[in-house]
């Protein structure tokens, strides 16, 4: 297993991340979704990539896993609720920026993106204000920041609503019931590997420590708004994929995201939630394989 590597951007946080894959491969960086850290990206999806060539950068973004906690106040629940960020918040372009940083860092010059969840707006926003930087991009289960699309359920607000854990025996059970929600009949998730993941998130995370983490991290989607003009900027190669059944990201988001950026191809998978389950992995690294593959090719003619 790869080990945790450290560094502190000149002009933001210190950032977590790992490599795994050849060093001479083809560099793919995974940008992680709200509130979660580099390993929520399932080993088996890493390996897969990585045994097609790539050289895959994990990042643990801001306020999650290993990297900075950020020292301004969370907001509260009512500023989450009526979507009014505080005026010290942090946005996406921070947290693009901490990205860019890392691959300055690293020495990267042009990679491909895969973002998944807020890590796909994150992407999103790298792709329009840094297109010398990337070559393709891949969101899955993303959206624009409009507020008429994408939207999670009800269901979920209420979920989500339910104050911090504070024990890691508690986190792991909050996990495993909100992704009994967010998740998919269809696709259904390895239960002793979620387990196992949501302690690891917990321990890597600063256990009860981190609570503020998150908040924060709604309150940079939020503080980002409508970002569909910016999507209209992303010359990128751009894959779009959702699940018709996603309670976390409504479906309309990601049909958005696609009619926003130009060019782009949508897929839509039926019975897929808010999870990359067992059952998905290697469909979605082939399709995000070929998608880079097709990419290369087309700009080479």
């Amino acid at each position: 297993m790869s080990e945790d590597l450290f560094v502190d951007l000149p002009a933001g946080p210190r950032i977590c991340y790992r490599l795994d894959g050849p060093a001479d491969g083809t560099p793919l960086v995974l940008i992680a979704g709200l509130g979660l850290d580099l390993t929520s990206w399932p080993q088996r999806l890493v390996d897969g990539f990585t045994e097609r060539g790539f050289r895959v950068v994990r990042l643990d973004n801001r306020d999650a896993g290993r990297s900075s906690r950020i020292g301004t106040p969370p907001p509260g629940r009512l500023r989450q609720l009526f979507v009014r960020p505080r005026p010290d918040a942090y946005d996406l372009g921070d947290m693009a920026a901490d990205t860019v940083g890392l691959l300055d860092h690293l020495g990267l010059k042009l990679v491909q993106l895969l973002g998944m969840s807020m890590g796909g707006m994150i992407a999103q926003t790298v792709a329009a204000r840094h297109p010398d930087r990337v070559d393709s991009l891949t969101s899955i289960f993303s959206t624009t920041g409009a507020r008429e699309v994408g939207q999670p359920a009800r269901s979920t607000l209420v979920r989500m609503a339910k104050g911090p854990t504070h024990t890691v025996e508690e986190s792991v059970e909050r996990h495993l019931w909100m992704l009994r929600h967010i998740g998919s009949a269809s696709f259904p998730p390895d239960d002793d590997l979620e387990r196992a993941w949501a302690a690891g998130l917990w321990e890597r995370g600063g256990g009860a420590r981190a609570k503020d983490g998150r908040p924060r991290q709604i309150s940079a989607i939020h503080a980002s708004g409508d970002r569909t003009a910016e999507l209209r900027r992303i010359a990128a190669p751009t894959l779009v994929i959702h699940g018709d059944t996603d309670r976390m990201v409504h479906v309309s988001g990601g049909r958005a995201t696609a009619a926003a950026i130009p060019g782009a191809r949508y897929v839509e998978i039926e019975g897929m939630g808010h999870h990359i389950a067992p059952g998905l992995i290697d469909r979605l690294v082939a399709m995000t394989t070929e998608h880079i593959s097709t990419a290369a090719e087309e700009s080479s003619r």
